[in-house]
C-alpha cells in the first residue's frame, strides 16, 4: 500500500508542480505558511501527515479527493467523525471491504492475459 507521502508526490508530479509551488499555496490552521522543506519531509514520510486544514488544501491543489488523502493519512475526516455504535462501524467496514474487493475484481478482469 502506498504511503501518504507517495500519494502526494505522485499527484504533485502529475499536476506538473514543484514542491515550492505547492508549499506557497498552503497555510496551516493558524495561518502560517507551509515551507518547502516541510512538504519535502511529508513527501518522504519523515513527518506525520499534516493537520486536516492542510490535507484539505493539498487535495484541492493536487486535484485529489480529500477522502483519498484522509485514507492514506489513516485519519477520519471531520464530517464523518462522531460516536457510532459497534454495528454502524462494522457495517461501514463491510461496505468498504465490498467496494475494494469489487474494484480488485474489475481490475483483474481488465488486465490483458499473457
Amino acid at each position: 500500500m502506498k504511503t501518504f507521502g507517495q500519494v502526494i508526490t505522485e499527484a504533485r508530479k502529475k499536476a506538473g508542480l514543484t514542491q515550492k509551488e505547492v508549499a506557497e499555496q498552503l497555510r496551516r490552521g493558524d495561518g502560517r505558511k507551509v515551507l518547502p522543506p516541510y512538504l519535502n519531509d511529508l513527501e518522504h514520510d519523515r513527518r506525520y501527515p499534516p493537520e486536516n486544514e492542510v490535507i484539505e488544501q493539498l487535495a484541492e491543489i493536487l486535484n485529489l479527493s480529500a477522502d483519498v488523502l484522509y485514507f492514506y493519512a489513516k485519519r477520519v475526516p471531520a464530517d464523518v467523525r462522531r460516536d457510532a455504535d459497534d454495528a454502524e462501524v462494522e457495517a461501514a467496514y463491510r461496505a468498504f471491504r465490498k467496494v475494494i474487493a469489487e474494484a480488485r475484481r474489475q481490475t483483474s478482469r481488465s488486465k490483458p492475459r499473457r
